[in-house]
């Protein structure tokens, strides 16, 4: 499976035509910097683009809330960046979004927190 199928089956329960959803994947690997990336399959990725395939698969259908284990542990530190970024454009945008830190030596995921909730990032 293709890293633009892959993301595109987490919009499988919605019904929405096949079009459609790769249009909306290869968007989303777009957002976490896999665009040159879309028709590899996982053995041909390496761990930190498998997991932001992962991240792009958790965040294709919208979701309300969303948990982030450290979301950046397996990335090099621009794409750990993006990938922060995004996660606070979906608070932004009215999503919750609780994150934790990667390491006890990272900066902080947010705006001076290591925490996002709806409202604005705050301390953990």
């Amino acid at each position: 499976m293709t890293a633009v199928d892959n993301v595109a089956d987490g919009l499988l329960l919605q019904r929405r035509p096949r079009a459609e959803r790769r249009a909306q994947a290869t968007a989303m690997l777009e957002r976490v910097g896999l665009g040159q990336r879309l028709t590899h399959r996982p053995e041909q990725l390496s761990g930190g683009e498998r997991q932001r395939v992962a991240i792009a698969r958790a965040l294709i259908g919208s979701p309300a809330i969303v948990f982030a284990d450290e979301p950046t542990g397996n990335l090099d530190s621009r794409s750990g960046e993006q990938i922060l970024a995004l996660l606070r454009e979906l608070n932004d945008d009215g999503h919750t979004v609780a994150s934790s830190p990667t390491t006890a030596t990272s900066p902080p995921p947010s705006r001076g927190g290591s925490r996002c909730a709806t409202g604005g990032w705050s301390d953990a």
